[in-house]
């Protein structure tokens, strides 16, 4: 009796193995949905979509693109955190969401524990932008400008923990200006109004930047950055005019929902290492201002736990708060 029991239970259990691991060579089956954490329109919005199209080819399923923005990014990333962990569920995670904002304010979802990192997807630098109607045309002079107009000067954010937001809250330190913060849902929404000269200065990536400074919608003051960018090689840095402390790199990524299967997720990270191959990908990322750069999914979890540590240093020194 025992024997045919233990037989039974033996069966069971390799029938469930072979189903699961059929499941998982089977996977997708259907379409799976990246999950961006800010409005239509903006800079992580065209890079999902770059990169889902991608990523469709590889993975023989459509890659569809779900825009959920609100509260800096933590609607998204809640969402995406309790979806089912089976793969078909991913978001295009940011260093505001999964850096920023968790260094910034308590929030109810946990960058590290929280995610299952599937890859890196590349980088922007930061450019400091002012709307056409400031009278001003590089550093030394905004900051005139802004000294000479006390509290008529605003920057623009994508939202509290957003790199426009920090960028420019350590440039205030930097340079002892004041100027007052208006949060946007989104970079887009931010840069229109900038453009309109609602408000009048910002941070955005060079990603979100670039089409609307060689258009001549907004004027480029300088990258927020260690180097100057080979994609506008003319625009000098902050710190080369004299503006130090403010070096903030964009950086983007795609991330599951924890205990996603390691099977699932080595298998996304292949089909977005194979995306981040193809040349016509790298061409309109760079051609929007973001460089290539991919790691496996274990560089990319120390990578964030280093980002973490990071930024919770920067949120000491320069004393900054969500309000």
């Amino acid at each position: 009796m025992q024997f045919r029991r233990n037989l039974v239970l033996g069966a069971l259990a390799s029938a469930a193995l072979l189903a699961c691991g059929s499941a998982l060579a089977a996977f997708p089956e259907k379409a799976i949905t990246i999950v961006v954490p800010t409005a239509a329109g903006g800079a992580n919005d065209a890079m999902a979509r770059v990169i889902g199209q991608a990523m469709s080819v590889a993975l023989k399923q459509p890659v569809i693109v779900d825009n959920k923005a609100g509260a800096n990014g933590a609607i998204a990333s809640e969402f995406v955190m309790r979806a089912p962990a089976d793969g078909y569920t991913l978001m295009l995670g940011y260093i505001a969401t999964h850096a920023m904002n968790p260094a910034l304010q308590k929030l109810r979802y946990d960058p590290v524990k929280d995610f299952e990192p599937v890859g890196m997807v590349g980088s922007s630098a930061t450019l400091m932008v002012v709307s056409p109607s400031v009278k001003a045309s590089n550093a030394k002079e905004l900051v005139a400008y802004i000294k000479a107009n006390p509290n008529q000067v605003s920057y623009a954010s994508a939202g509290n923990g957003t790199a426009p937001h920090f960028a420019a809250e350590m440039f205030k330190l930097s340079t002892g200006t004041t100027m007052l913060h208006v949060p946007y849902k989104g970079s887009a929404p931010a840069v229109t109004d900038t453009i309109g000269g609602q408000t009048q200065v910002m941070f955005p990536s060079l990603f979100t930047a670039m089409p609307y400074v060689k258009g001549g919608k907004l004027k480029a003051i300088g990258v927020a950055g260690s180097k100057r960018s080979p994609l506008m090689p003319d625009v000098p840095t902050l710190k080369e005019q004299g503006v130090d402390n403010v070096d903030v790199s964009q950086w983007y990524a795609i991330f599951a929902p924890a205990k996603t299967p390691k099977a699932v997720i080595e298998q996304l990270n292949k089909a977005l290492n194979d995306a981040l191959a193809d040349k016509t990908v790298i061409k309109k990322l760079e051609d929007h201002g973001a460089e290539v750069e991919t790691m496996s999914t274990e560089q990319m979890r120390t990578f964030v736990q280093q980002e973490q540590v990071k930024w919770k240093k920067v949120v000491q020194a320069a004393k900054l708060t969500a309000d």
